[in-house]
């Protein structure tokens, strides 16, 4: 398995050590171990796990909104992606995971102190809440988030995080264009400008992703997000 991540790693561009590499190999053995007894992740075989999760969350890694930023949180974290992999490839950067799910949190937390990881903060909560929170409101200058919900919801959930001048990354699979049409409005509404989608393939070209940039322009205006559930229930329209 080390190997093909190596060949993973190294088609896309990405600079590693083997410490960072034993890292990953060993974080996917400790979450496939609590599999069987929280649900982590439905990918259980170790060559998907490598490219669905590891590469497909590295894809961003030589990215400008990547390289800039010094504090990023991953919204919606499930098992730690995208954020566990870039935060293991960037040492140097501080890296918050949110997810709703205790047992998965404390579980990212139990691992990436076996690891020593040392540069992740993982928090249970809802989104909903903590953008609402000072310490997290407008604090990061990358937000990312992989498969979570429809881009309308999804930008109620994730902009109110971003620092003005930051971005958010929404990771997306296929053609998002008509999901991409039916938010425009909460985008702009949350302070955000669509800027660009970036078409990416994985696995021989088998895996197609696409990854919206979205650059926060002005704050958040206050009363945003709602309170939890209501961006499921009532999308900004």
């Amino acid at each position: 398995m080390i190997e093909t991540l190596r060949v993973g790693l190294e088609g896309l561009g990405i600079r590693y050590d083997e410490r960072m590499a034993a890292k990953l190999i060993a974080y996917m053995e400790r979450v496939l171990e609590w599999n069987g007894r929280v649900n982590m992740t439905a990918i259980t075989d170790r060559g998907d796990f490598i490219v669905k999760h590891f590469l497909d969350s590295l894809v961003c890694h030589g990215w400008d909104e990547v390289a800039r930023a010094e504090r990023v949180i991953d919204v919606g974290t499930g098992a730690g992606f995208p954020g566990v992999p870039l935060a293991i490839l960037f040492p140097e950067k501080k890296f918050t995971l949110v997810d709703s799910l205790g047992k998965r949190v404390r579980i990212i937390q139990d691992l990436l102190g076996e690891l020593e990881v040392g540069n992740v903060e993982a928090v249970h909560g809802r989104a909903e809440d903590l953008g609402n929170t000072k310490g997290y409101r407008e604090r990061f200058a990358l937000c990312l988030s992989r498969a979570v919900a429809d881009l309308k919801i999804l930008a109620e959930y994730c902009l109110p995080f971003v620092a003005v001048g930051g971005h958010f990354l929404a990771y997306k699979g296929g053609s998002p264009r008509e999901e991409l049409e039916q938010a425009q409005n909460a985008i702009k509404k949350m302070g955000g400008k669509f800027l660009e989608s970036r078409e990416i393939t994985l696995d021989g070209g088998r895996i197609s992703r696409s990854i919206l940039v979205i650059a926060k322009r002005s704050r958040t205006p206050k009363g945003f997000p709602r309170k939890a559930g209501t961006p499921e229930r009532s999308p900004i329209v």
